[in-house]
């Protein structure tokens, strides 16, 4: 499979991935997304910081210290004397977080019936259900239908409901027990009754709640809700961010005016070990009537975090944008530089994500996650996988490269296996030739396309080496060495080490012309060519032999290369070949000679006379 077919399956896989859990996460279906919604919605939480809250509500808490002072639980009598002492500073509304299910002394019920009566009131109700989870749907056509149905509520006792509103005090926790949502509608087999908050704030601002498709309307208030008409709950910090007073203080008569007036004022217990305690990321315990009055600040303020159908939907298309955009860029450049690329998309993915938190929008960091870990790591491991195979491939390539040789070079070794078994000093031609600026290119090529591009150019010195009976000794990157002078020296080795040489530039310029990529990246090439005596042997052992030269002649032949590009020609040539090729050489044939040039060459302290070749075509 190659690279092109593997990357379009896996973006066409990594769409259809992201947007199946962005589909199920519509309807929250996905535990496992939500338990790692609620891990990383308290790092959020915690990174945002505390903020102050509005000055809206403010709690009594029914304390240590009141527990101490008048016993706990507070009977009736004294519920209504504390009543009496906050209604008489004015609030908007009282909310008492207390359930009133059961009758008490006659003379303390009526009391506590009576100061409810005296202000806007409302107290507690609870939904029981039969399983202690319940699952939420999306049911846009009818919003109740997506409320969970309770079994059973624990209502107040008949005198004190007709003295005050009722709201039910159900909280949605995680699997931590952190609350993460206040169903804002409670359903029963016959009823349905707004959530304690919901209830409190609409007393408060003097409006009836009305139910809207993905939202509850107070008066002219939009507050958008999540599945089942839940509200989000975020916390501004730690236990005691809301203005909380101790009712001891109230009933002294110390509770300060400005603490009440114009306030919701919200009763409960704080006791220890009394009333219950919910983790939240600021705080491992938070008593419930924190987590109420926070609901309703959030209600009354318009300040709540933003969850909703909307919502789940940009998740949804994020989740398929980013698992996408991860496999185009791991597609796109595997190395450093493309690695880099990715980190920082993840970066500004996580920033963009936490400013929308610290805005109030509640945009998924789970499911981002969920759709594009997994197939950035299965592209990955896939192209490592066939990359090893491509790198396999190429090494056996290189090998079946290196051992190629001139024609009758296989059959005299067969008839004289011991030639070269010892070094042979003798004369020879000798071409080299290298691509330049190719490195460069070969990294954003990748091994497959390296692999096809350098076939091909070797291929070429193949067939011209083998054409002019000369022996590759060597490749080397991407280039290589071709020996004239094996089995035995000729007379006509430099003018047929001249012809390849000439042929092998004529041959690389348009096999260059061919690929417009290499133009854009400036590759170029450059040949040398030299003639004299030079050590010929064989290195290795056993089975893997090779033949190889060595000696002043290589070196000069080596260093020729470099200086055909300091002139900006094709070929250089050494004046010993030049004059041993003849004057009826192909040379002047092919192309206009310039020289003798006496060159320095690079690691040598004499100098030599050279010839540069230009063909008459450039």
């Amino acid at each position: 499979m190659n690279h092109r077919l593997l990357t379009m399956i896996m973006l066409l896989l990594a769409g259809l991935w992201g947007a199946a859990l962005g589909y199920l996460n519509l309807d929250a279906r996905i535990g496992l997304l939500d338990r790692m919604e609620a891990s990383l919605t308290d790092i959020r939480s915690v990174v945002v910081g505390a903020k102050a809250p509005p000055p809206i509500v403010s709690i009594v808490a029914i304390d240590d210290r009141t527990a101490v002072a008048h016993g706990y639980p507070l009977d009736r009598a004294t519920l209504a004397r504390l009543l009496s002492a906050i209604n008489a500073l004015k609030p908007k509304a009282v909310a008492l977080d207390i359930l009133l299910v059961d009758p008490g002394p006659e003379e303390g019920d009526a009391a506590l019936a009576s100061a409810l009566r005296q202000g806007s009131s409302v107290i507690a109700a609870a939904a029981t259900f039969a399983r202690s989870s319940q699952q939420v749907t999306d049911a846009a056509g009818d919003p109740l239908a997506a409320i969970p149905e309770a079994n059973h509520l624990l209502l107040p006792l008949p005198r004190f409901s007709d003295a005050a509103a009722v709201g039910v005090v159900n909280v949605a926790t995680d699997q931590t027990g952190t609350p993460r949502f206040i169903p804002l509608i409670s359903r029963a087999a016959d009823r349905l009754d707004p959530a304690f908050p919901l209830r409190a704030a609409s007393v408060a601002l003097g409006v009836d709640p009305a139910i809207e498709p993905g939202a509850i309307m107070l008066g002219n208030l939009r507050i958008p809700t999540d599945i089942g008409l839940r509200l989000p709950v975020t916390f501004y910090g730690g236990h005691g961010s809301i203005a909380t007073f101790s009712a001891a203080d109230a009933l002294d008569g110390k509770l300060p005016a400005d603490a009440v007036s114009g306030r919701v004022v919200v009763i409960g217990s704080t006791v220890t070990g009394g009333g219950d305690v919910f983790p939240t990321p600021f705080d491992p315990v938070m008593p419930g009537v924190e987590v109420m009055s926070t609901a309703i600040t959030h209600l009354i303020a318009g300040d709540g975090m933003v969850r909703d159908h909307r919502i789940r939907l940009i998740d949804a298309g994020i989740a398929v944008g980013l698992s996408v955009l991860l496999v185009s860029l791991i597609a796109w450049r595997r190395s450093a530089a493309g690695y880099v690329v990715i980190v920082l998309t993840l970066i500004v993915w996580a920033m963009l994500n936490l400013s929308a938190f610290a805005h109030g929008y509640w945009l998924s960091a789970a499911l981002p996650i969920a759709a594009a870990l997994p197939p950035a790591l299965i592209f990955g491991a896939a192209e490592l996988w066939l990359d090893r195979g491509r790198a396999r491939h190429f090494a056996a390539q290189s090998a079946l490269l290196q051992r190629i040789e001139a024609p009758g070079l296989g059959e005299w070794l067969a008839h004289n296996p011991d030639f070269l078994a010892k070094p042979v000093r003798q004369d020879a031609a000798v071409v080299f030739i290298d691509l330049s600026g190719f490195t460069g290119l070969s990294e954003d090529l990748g091994p497959v396309k390296v692999s096809e591009v350098l076939s091909g150019f070797f291929e070429l010195i193949d067939e011209e080496a083998r054409a002019h009976g000369g022996a590759i000794t060597s490749f080397m990157g991407d280039g290589a060495m071709i020996l004239f002078g094996l089995p035995e020296p000729a007379d006509d080795d430099a003018a047929r080490a001249v012809a390849c040489a000439v042929r092998l530039c004529d041959r690389t310029r348009a096999w260059l012309g061919k690929h417009a990529s290499f133009a854009q990246k400036k590759i170029g090439f450059k040949v040398g060519a030299h003639c004299g005596p030079i050590v010929a042997s064989r290195l290795g052992t056993g089975d893997r032999q090779q033949i190889t030269a060595a000696g002043d002649t290589v070196n000069v032949g080596s260093r020729l290369m470099e200086v055909a590009a300091r002139h900006g020609v094709e070929l250089a040539l050494s004046a010993e070949i030049v004059a041993a090729a003849g004057e009826d050489s192909v040379l002047l044939e092919s192309g206009q000679i310039e020289g003798p040039l006496e060159t320095e060459l690079r690691g040598r302290t004499s100098h030599i006379d050279a010839w540069l070749w230009r063909s008459r075509t450039l």
